[in-house]
């Protein structure tokens, strides 16, 4: 199984990247992982939310092959501790899917068109956490749920 996060947006914290750079290495050790930004939506003050969640969804949807199973990182899907996420990705590497696509939105989320693609929803928490810190947060966990299926030491419970 492959692995790719799509996010909105670069990320322009140093030592947020650094971090990001980490974990995607460390990853890489377990799983083919891809981290696709895409740019920022240019002249987003003359859209209205609507039509920025829709021009977001339309690359995001570029990015996608058919076959693609499409995650989303969503405040309302659903919460998992480490251990049930790689659980998680246990049952997904089982069910022999090609590629899982976790997808972090833009500033208003996701359009009706991604949700209506979508397989599934996430939430990393209950808070609302930046889009670029988000990134950290979606691979560090990647990261752990791997080394729980490995029964590596990094995740203690």
């Amino acid at each position: 199984m492959n692995i790719k996060l799509i996010a909105i947006g670069k990320t322009d914290k140093k030592s947020l990247q650094s971090l990001i750079d980490d974990y995607t290495k460390r990853l890489s050790f377990y799983i083919k992982f891809e981290l696709e930004i895409i740019p920022d939506i240019k002249n987003v003050k003359n859209l209205s939310e609507a039509q920025q969640k829709d021009k977001e969804g339309e690359l995001i949807l570029s990015k996608l092959s058919a076959t693609d199973q499409l995650v989303l990182l969503d405040e309302n899907g659903a919460i998992f501790s480490s251990i049930e996420f790689s659980d998680y990705l246990q049952k997904k590497m089982n069910a022999g899917i090609k590629t899982v696509v976790f997808a972090i939105g833009g500033p208003y989320g996701f359009s009706e068109e991604i949700y209506k693609k979508a397989h599934g929803k996430i939430s990393l928490s209950a808070m609302t956490f930046s889009h670029q810190m988000v990134r950290l947060f979606v691979i560090e966990q990647l990261y752990r749920g791997f080394t729980i299926l490995k029964n590596e030491p990094y995740h203690h419970q």
